[in-house]
């Protein structure tokens, strides 16, 4: 993924991510407050050997003795000889295993120096501990482990206390300021870690770029999601000024330019699944062709679940299921919409044979006229993946044009519409996307538009070609007759 992707997932789950965030900032604060505060009492102790009257090189043995004495005397300091009579001493209620958890040393290096330090939840007993340890530690050198062998004599190995233990005034512990950053990264980590988890988990297509791994044909529009699609699915012909009708418009730009070579113009317009916007996408495309001036006939080649008669408000029961059981004639069932030359061909009776009627020779009697006549014909046609009626009229046309719904389509749905055309040898023109966010970094921008005149401006009456009939002057809702 590039930059620009990493952007879009924050963007995307920017509300997750904040939450985690503040999450995890207010469970370090919890967290650190709910810690008992540990105070840290140290004191330093220096260890010499004895040298009244000693040469210098005596001197020098004296320290360098010392210096090694030193790193086995840090050693001793936990252990039960020093520890035993800090209990008594202090009438602690702990043994010296546990005692010793409290207590650290150290001897800084070529030193001869011991650091003491002594954690505990009091202040004043962390101190109190420190300093009695400092003189347990003391007396079991030098009157134990650095006994002279004379009783008159003294110990070769002298400990003085260089720093006695004070009580701190300030805890050590918790360090709540480190927690709650401590808290808030993991909150952060969380949140980035579920959003890049979600969105490669999420295998529907959200964007125009989601199609570019599935197909390399090219995408001939996006399409915004409008809430009210279905109260008015012809947004081409309800709010013609609309930012979504002009990206009908703009499908509508790159379908002329799709294919300049010769031959009629019949496309087939197809989805994996149902609910996709395919037949709303046939209509307005329909729509905005006939604006132009150019001759439309929209067929509802979707025997099953015909959806195109009540979106234009025509009289579905008479259509392509007539025409192709001989029951009338093409130009009989066609009905002229709106004042553009547009012309519709319903269903019909829904038909109990809808692949063979649609791969009969009688559909290709209906459309070999249909597209010397037209300049456009456009199919709409049932789901891909449900039945294979769009392929068999697929490979009667130009080929199809594939819808998918942004957040619907999973992006294996589609791949496998594209896998069903290739094995079906039906050519794949192009995809549209539908649904598109208009807001948030999927959002689909249209830009600023601006129109002079209507979009629905009556066209000059056209002879009749072809054997189809072109009558000037038709009503809405009316049939075309030879």
């Amino acid at each position: 993924m590039e930059l620009r992707d990493y952007v879009r997932i924050a963007r995307k789950n920017w509300i997750l991510i904040l939450v985690l965030l503040l999450a995890g900032l207010g469970g370090g604060a919890v967290y650190a407050f709910a810690q008992t505060p540990k105070y840290v009492a140290s004191t330093q102790l220096y260890v010499s050997v004895r040298t009244e009257g000693a040469a210098t090189g005596d001197l020098v043995q004296g320290t360098t003795f010392a210096r090694q004495m030193v790193t086995s005397y840090v050693d001793i300091v936990n252990t039960a000889l020093v520890l035993e009579p800090v209990i008594d001493k202090l009438g602690l209620d702990v043994s010296a295993t546990a005692l010793s958890k409290e207590i650290s040393a150290t001897a800084p290096l070529n030193t001869v120096l011991i650091d003491i330090s002594v954690t505990n939840s009091d202040p004043e007993r962390a101190a109190k501990i420190a300093n009695a340890v400092a003189e347990s530690f003391t007396d079991a050198v030098q009157g134990t482990l650095e006994k002279p062998t004379a009783e008159d004599a003294s110990s070769p190995v002298q400990i003085n206390v260089t720093e006695p233990a004070t009580a701190p005034t300030a805890a050590s512990s918790p360090n709540v300021r480190m927690l709650i950053l401590l808290g808030g990264l993991l909150g952060l980590a969380l949140g980035i870690g579920i959003a890049l988890l979600r969105t490669v988990l999420d295998n529907r297509i959200h964007t125009l770029s989601d199609l570019e791994g599935i197909t390399e044909k090219p995408v001939l529009g996006g399409i915004a999601f409008d809430p009210e699609a279905p109260k008015r699915p012809l947004i081409v012909h309800a709010d013609p000024r609309s930012p979504r009708a002009e990206s009908f418009r703009s499908l509508r730009t790159n379908l002329q330019f799709l294919d300049v070579e010769g031959g009629p113009r019949i496309f087939v317009i197809s989805s994996a699944g149902p609910g996709e916007g395919k037949s709303t996408t046939t209509a307005n495309l329909a729509i905005a062709l006939a604006e132009t001036g150019a001759r439309v006939a929209l067929i509802d080649g979707d025997l099953r679940l015909p959806r195109i008669a009540d979106y234009m408000g025509l009289e579905g029961g008479v259509g392509l299921t007539d025409v192709l059981i001989g029951k009338m004639e093409v130009a009989d069932a066609l009905q002229k919409w709106g004042s553009n030359e547009l012309y519709v061909l319903a269903s019909g009776r829904v038909p109990p044979n809808p692949s063979e009627l649609l791969g009969s020779a009688a559909m290709d009697q209906v459309l070999q006229p249909l597209g010397q006549y037209f300049d456009y014909v456009l199919i709409d046609a049932p789901p891909l993946l449900l039945v294979t009626d769009a392929a068999v009229i697929g490979r009667k046309t130009r080929g199809i044009i594939l819808v998918a719904a942004s957040g619907r389509t999973k992006k294996q749905e589609l791949a496998g519409a594209v896998q069903a055309l290739e094995t079906a040898g039906v050519g794949l023109l192009g995809t549209v996307v539908t649904k598109l966010p208009t807001k948030g970094p999927d959002s689909y921008g249209y830009g600023a538009y601006t129109y002079g005149t209507t979009h629905d401006m009556d066209q000059a009456p056209i002879e009749m070609t072809g054997g189809l009939p072109r009558p000037a002057g038709t009503k809405r809702g009316a049939k075309a007759r030879a």
